[in-house]
């Protein structure tokens, strides 16, 4: 492989890790707090390009107001789900909590399935995202540098808020104790909803992102692609948000690289991504830069 190729490959790395970083984070952070696999995660990432896709095609509104809006929807979304769905169940087995987690995935897919179709819908792309940048040969779209920078970004904000804002450190309490935190004047519900609402802010992100990149929605879109944010999170060290970060770019990394240096296995690219998973846990369970989650969370 020449260094040309090369460095396309790392640049188609860095935009598909860093979409799975986004919706890694929300994984993360929800742990991190409930100890709750929220496996709905990934069809809140469908809500928000579904909404996205509903603000520019259908109200033809600009693609950064109908960007705003749809990372809103899914916040609220996300707000929703967990004083429907998860916050009577505080006190219940941590399999209770796993189910419905599930249950609230089948709702919102085959929701959507019902009032959308199941027929993929075009993205409305804007051009400027579309437009191709060579340099010394290697091609790469706007698009494709945006994500990373905005995934950064996020990122940076995200460890802001977590370490240098109250609601970051109750957050952090939290995570160690619901009931001492109670005790001590802080409201947990609020807090915890705060965690679903950037969580699912994120996955909304990410989902436009993805829909942007491959210019389609579908209600089905965030099953596979929430799996692979689930294992980029393990990876990288659940409970860990730099961890998630990591974790999303090494995934997106080893589908490019396993498709650029064995094209034959392109059919079987999904599948890395778990393998990769299970080679990490064996020799390391807690994940990269996963540590005891009694001792340092996030």
């Amino acid at each position: 492989m020449d260094f040309t190729i090369f460095m396309q490959q790392m640049v188609n790395g860095f935009s598909l890790g860093s979409m799975y970083a986004l919706i890694a984070i929300g994984y993360t952070m929800v742990y991190g707090v409930l100890r709750l696999i929220n496996f709905a995660h990934g069809d809140i990432m469908m809500v928000g390009a579904f909404s996205a896709y509903v603000f520019v095609s259908v109200l033809q509104l600009p693609f950064s107001l109908a960007v705003l809006l749809a990372v809103v929807c899914a916040s609220l979304l996300g707000v929703l789900t967990d004083k429907i769905a998860y916050k009577p169940l505080r006190e219940a087995p941590r399999i209770s909590l796993l189910i419905t987690a599930i249950g609230v995935s089948f709702f919102l897919e085959n929701t959507f399935t019902v009032f959308a179709g199941g027929v993929p819908r075009a993205f409305p792309v804007p051009e400027y995202m579309e437009n191709i940048i060579n340099i010394s040969n290697v091609t790469f779209s706007v698009s494709s540098i945006i994500v990373p920078i905005v995934t950064l970004g996020l990122l940076l904000s995200i460890l802001f808020v977590l370490y240098k804002t109250k609601y970051g450190m109750a957050i952090r309490a939290l995570s160690f104790d619901i009931k001492t935190v109670n005790l001590m004047g802080v409201d947990a519900n609020t807090i915890i909803a705060i965690v679903f609402a950037l969580g699912s802010a994120l996955a909304a992100v990410g989902g436009i992102f993805w829909a942007v990149n491959y210019p389609s929605v579908e209600p089905m879109m965030g099953v596979l692609v929430g799996l692979k944010a689930f294992a980029a999170a393990v990876v990288g060290g659940i409970g860990s948000v730099t961890g998630a970060v990591l974790g999303g770019f090494i995934i997106g990394f080893t589908e490019v690289v396993v498709i650029a240096f064995f094209p034959e296995l392109g059919g079987y690219k999904d599948a890395f991504a778990f393998i990769f998973l299970i080679f990490v846990l064996l020799f390391k369970p807690t994940g990269i830069m996963g540590e005891d989650l009694e001792k340092s969370r996030f």
